[in-house]
């Protein structure tokens, strides 16, 4: 391998180590989990995202670091949310089919996907656990990568163990991880 191919695969492998700390897992293994899940062609996933075909295969091959429009992020959020539901069998394929029409259409809310409406008692309505999680887990991830998340845990701990653990699990666990500790506190 010439060292231009050497700094690329380097370049790329760095870009996949962001990834990991931003979204916790390289974009490209995200995005190949999406396209067999959701049974769908790279083609179709750009669309959904509201990316280009060559910004998705720039972004799954590490060639571009990070998403940078927060509205694709929430769409992607979406689409991994609908992926879990059709793995857990909640969600059939044509229902799958139409809730990616309308993934494609969301132009971007609040950083926990929760909406502006007030119901009669004048709250919120409580946004979905995973729906939390992951917007917990997005703030996290979009100021400090997961080695420096675990390091503030690490001098956290001693005083604060609580806290280290909530960092722990939410800036540098998985999603479902996280959605448990998150449904064991509440209330």
């Amino acid at each position: 391998m010439d060292a231009s191919a050497q700094d690329s695969a380097r370049r790329a492998q760095e870009a996949r180590e962001l990834q990991r700390g931003w979204y916790g897992e390289p974009l490209g293994d995200l995005f190949r989990r999406l396209l067999a899940d959701l049974g769908l062609n790279q083609a179709r996933l750009a669309a959904v995202l509201g990316l280009s075909a060559p910004m998705l295969s720039q972004l799954m091959s590490g060639q571009r670091a990070k998403i940078g429009n927060p509205a694709v992020v929430q769409r992607l959020q979406a689409l991994q949310e609908l992926a879990w539901q059709v793995a857990e069998g909640r969600t059939g394929a044509i229902e799958a089919a139409a809730r990616m029409d309308e993934i494609r259409e969301l132009a971007g809310s609040s950083v926990l996907g929760g909406t502006t409406t007030h119901s009669a008692a004048g709250e919120l309505p409580a946004a979905p656990a995973r729906q939390v999680v992951r917007g917990i887990q997005d703030v996290l991830r979009s100021v400090a990568s997961a080695e420096e998340i675990e390091r503030a845990a690490h001098s956290l701990a001693p005083a604060h163990p609580h806290l280290a653990e909530f960092l722990r699990v939410y800036g540098t666990g998985r999603t479902g991880e996280a959605v448990a500790h998150y449904e064991a506190h509440q209330d």
